[in-house]
């Protein structure tokens, strides 16, 4: 069995324009302070990382992680969750999605797409570069609008919407590949790879790309309502990351999964911090234990009551006391009988 890794921490809901959350070493010195071994780096902020420099260069990917191993912390995975999402936009959200795209791209579709899927790229040769084996990103949703049957969805739009996702993703997992890195997804909502079923349509669009694999996190099942601990059953074989959020899910009777456009802090299902939620977090790391999940254990902090810099604080404590360090030797090897073959036949009554 292995050991998870851990803890990290998310950088995205944290980068600002002040110190300590404007650079790198400052965020590193900050979560090493906190507890924190690692950090898992958005590539839209240059003050971090200049993703077609590391996709380049291994001397430049070999400076930035000396900088912040002397910080105590080590970059776990890059992510293009913004970049991810670009990969395919339904119409319906051209304009509310723009702001994700460098500038030069914004207003237009086509030329955003294309540019998009080469950041997605470009992540992927900086991951190889820096010696990370997974990468986090989300898939980008044509169908999204759809997800409710009504209108009734013509015979065929998914079938549709699911090969033309594929269609733009197989050559980046092909890069990937090349790379030696898995590409996880973040299962999700607004996102066409939302549960276990959508990512298996996915992957059988892609003939099963080993390189296509999942970014766990429990917290968008919560809110989903679906079985967060048999998706680690069903799915372990490529789960590849791992998110540690919490969430929780207050039935009313006023609004449900769907949320009634209300607020984060007025809805059924919302985020919390670590510890505050409803998410079973003991068996979600003792399956990730037998299962011989051995990533990273990467706090994602999102909350509509509690501090940030609070949630961070506890959340290391949190993972560092559920990470189980397993064992090496069977419970009961104290009354091994040191049985041989030959035994085991006699045992059995077959001599």
């Amino acid at each position: 069995m292995k050991t998870l890794k851990g803890p990290a921490i998310f950088l995205a809901q944290f980068m600002a324009d002040e110190d300590p959350f404007d650079s790198i070493e400052a965020m590193s010195r900050w979560a090493a302070n906190l507890g924190f071994k690692g950090i898992q780096v958005p590539i839209g902020n240059p003050a971090f990382l200049d993703v077609s420099e590391a996709a380049s260069s291994k001397t430049y990917c070999d400076d930035l992680k000396g900088r912040v191993a002397a910080c105590g912390i080590e970059i776990t995975e890059l992510s293009t969750h913004l970049e991810g999402q670009l990969v395919a936009v339904h119409p319906a959200y051209d304009q509310l999605f723009d702001g994700f795209a460098h500038e030069s791209v914004r207003g237009n579709p086509k030329a955003r797409t294309e540019w998009a899927i080469e950041q997605v790229k470009l992540a992927a040769k900086a991951s190889r570069n820096l010696g990370l084996d997974a990468h986090a990103t989300f898939s980008g949703a044509l169908l999204w609008p759809m997800v409710y049957p009504w209108p009734q969805r013509p015979a065929g739009l998914v079938d549709t919407g699911f090969e033309e996702l594929a269609r733009r993703w197989r050559p980046i997992l092909d890069v990937f590949e090349d790379a030696g890195v898995d590409c996880c997804y973040e299962i999700h909502p607004g996102e066409d790879l939302h549960d276990g079923v959508t990512f298996e349509r996915f992957l059988d669009a892609v003939d099963g790309h080993q390189r296509a694999n999942i970014l766990y996190d429990p917290s968008h099942f919560v809110l989903q309502q679906l079985d967060y601990l048999d998706f680690i059953d069903i799915y372990h074989e490529r789960i590849k990351m791992f998110h540690v959020k919490d969430a929780e899910f207050n039935s009313n009777g006023r609004s449900g999964v769907y949320g009634g456009y209300q607020d984060w802090i007025d809805r059924p299902g919302r985020f919390r911090s670590l510890g505050d939620g409803q998410v079973d977090f003991r068996s979600i790391f003792s399956k990730f234990a037998a299962y011989d999940f051995d990533g990273w254990s990467v706090l994602e902090w999102e909350c509509c009551l509690k501090h940030q810099e609070d949630g961070a604080r506890e959340g290391a404590a949190f993972i560092n006391d559920h990470i189980i360090r397993v064992t090496d030797k069977a419970f009961d090897d104290f009354a091994s009988s040191g049985t041989d073959e030959g035994m085991n036949r006699r045992v059995l009554g077959l001599d």
